[in-house]
């Protein structure tokens, strides 16, 4: 009877072949969403209309974008100018060949250079970075000892969130940046994930020193010479050298200004790669072959493939039917909505700088965009675009909208009294004399007060920069930021207490409780 209701209650039939094949791969490779042969050069034919849309609608000054499919480039293209301030002459316009600062896309170059060092025996993924930095410390000795290369590039250590940024601010260098990572508290180890720029640099630190080099001459040596990369570069002088490079642009009011400058030469693993969409093409060639270019191996697959396959929940699931992100070795793992693996990673400087770069590992393309300008979701909004023809046939979301909101909050002023007025009324402060002093921390060093005729002088890092402090209430003071991670209109509390002893604590700098220092 139960066949008899299966099969209609009718007489029975040889079962017809189905309309189209059983797929031969393994079924986690499977998508259940075809995509028609001409898909992707229809998708590559609409990018010159998606790119113009965008930059009508945001008026970023330049943009870059460049994808490759099967092995070969099939669209590079530059738009827009380099500089705002020199006009749209021929001489000024983005091309594919335009330099433009990378940021934490970075990350992504840089792993595969490890890979490369780990293929060569070098090092291995679960190589203990203090086994070649014996210097190198946490606040925990057992994750000191244990904590691996695989852990610092997936940013499962434990660090806080974009640990030694704002030391970097202040002017440290690399190794001083590293060596003031112990005095931070730690999340449980590699159960957490918090994106950390100096997490990656120590990991690369380590790497280039078990290959008895620099980072930036192992990168060129490995990686850059070898893809013909000959505009690629982890130095911030070599970007600033070469004449068709791209300058960063913030917004200012409605219009875009070239204002700020970004040397990212303290966590260049992290952040101070600068590249051209062309040289970016030999790149992702490489990568979508697992590891070879042009019949040279760079790396091998097995090195490769915890790159861009999950090693830790970078963003859990907010709910029973939504999907997580993960990342791996330097890049963002996901699952499309149509059941695809999509590797990819953006970069942001909040001076000036916006990419991202986007691969679909089933269908064998790829899209790169480089932006000149601060990051409002312009590159990511390109790759989602592109990602939705090549998948869809159409575009699926509003995702400049989408991603305008989510990265809104990186180009905000920081602190508590942003958009404050001061007391009406005030507190009056102390003589001036009664704050002047070195007050001492382990982490960030001494802030040095001063009274400069009559104003009172706050320094910090080892260049001394030097802030005005103004009065705000009691013994409550203010002083402006502007810099990487504190743009323009950024306001921190300086707050004393504990005379006559004294303490001060800047709230710009106590994101981990560490902000306050001892006279």
């Amino acid at each position: 009877m139960t066949l008899l209701v299966l099969m209609g209650c009718g007489p029975a039939k040889r079962a017809s072949n189905p309309s189209s094949p059983l797929s031969d791969a393994p079924p986690n490779e499977v998508s259940g969403l075809s995509i028609p042969a001409g898909r992707i050069d229809d998708a590559v034919a609409k990018v010159d209309g998606l790119v113009g849309e965008l930059m009508k609608n945001t008026g970023i000054p330049g943009l870059a974008v460049a994808i490759v499919h099967g092995g070969k480039t099939v669209y590079a293209k530059g738009f827009g100018v380099r500089d705002v301030g020199k006009g749209d002459g021929p001489g000024n316009k983005v091309d594919a060949d335009t330099v433009f600062q990378l940021a934490s896309v970075s990350k992504s170059v840089g792993a595969t250079v490890v890979a490369h060092e780990v293929s060569a025996n070098v090092v291995a993924w679960d190589t203990p970075v203090v086994s070649k930095l014996p210097w190198f410390a946490l606040s925990d000795p057992y994750v000191t000892g244990h904590v691996t290369i695989a852990d610092l590039y997936s940013h499962r250590s434990g660090l806080p969130d974009h640990a030694g940024d704002q030391l970097e601010d202040l002017g440290y260098d690399a190794r001083a940046v590293l060596q003031r990572l112990k005095y931070l508290p730690l999340a449980p180890f590699r159960i957490s994930y918090a994106y950390t720029n100096f997490g990656v640099t120590s990991a690369a630190t380590a790497v280039a020193a078990a290959a008895g080099k620099s980072w930036e001459d192992l990168s060129d040596e490995v990686l850059y010479r070898p893809l013909a990369m000959g505009s690629t570069s982890s130095r911030f002088a070599d970007f600033l050298a070469r004449p068709n490079h791209a300058v960063n642009h913030i917004k200012v009011g409605d219009q875009w200004e070239a204002r700020l400058q970004r040397d990212p030469d303290a966590q260049t693993p992290a952040g101070g790669v600068s590249s051209s969409v062309n040289d970016m093409t030999h790149w992702l060639t490489m990568v979508l072959a697992n590891g070879v270019y042009n019949g040279q191996r760079i790396t091998s697959p097995e090195a490769l493939l915890p790159t861009y396959t999950p090693q830790v929940i970078s963003v859990p699931a907010a709910s029973a039917k939504a999907r997580a992100s993960f990342y791996g070795h330097g890049f963002n793992v996901s699952v499309t909505s149509s059941g695809r693996t999509q590797y990819s990673h953006s970069g942001a400087f909040g001076s000036g700088a916006a990419t991202s770069f986007a691969v679909l590992p089933s269908e064998d393309v790829g899209i790169v965009v480089l932006t000149n300008a601060a990051p409002i979701g312009v590159p990511e909004t390109l790759t989602a675009e592109f990602m939705d023809l090549v998948q869809y046939g159409r575009v699926t979301a509003d995702w400049a909208a989408l991603f305008k909101k989510a990265i809104a909050p990186l180009n905000n002023p920081v602190g508590s009294l942003v958009g404050k007025q001061p007391p009406a009324n005030p507190v009056p402060g102390r003589p001036l004399g009664d704050y002047v002093g070195v007050y001492a921390n382990d982490y960030w060093g001494p802030a040095t007060v001063t009274d400069h005729d009559g104003q009172l002088q706050l320094s910090l890092g080892p260049k001394n920069q030097t802030f005005d402090l103004k009065h705000w209430d009691g013994d409550t003071f203010t002083f402006a930021l502007s810099n990487e991670n504190a743009l323009p209109g950024s306001i921190s509390k300086a707050v004393f207490s504990g005379f006559p002893g004294a303490m001060l604590n800047l709230e710009y700098y106590d994101s981990d409780n560490l902000g306050t220092f001892t006279r």
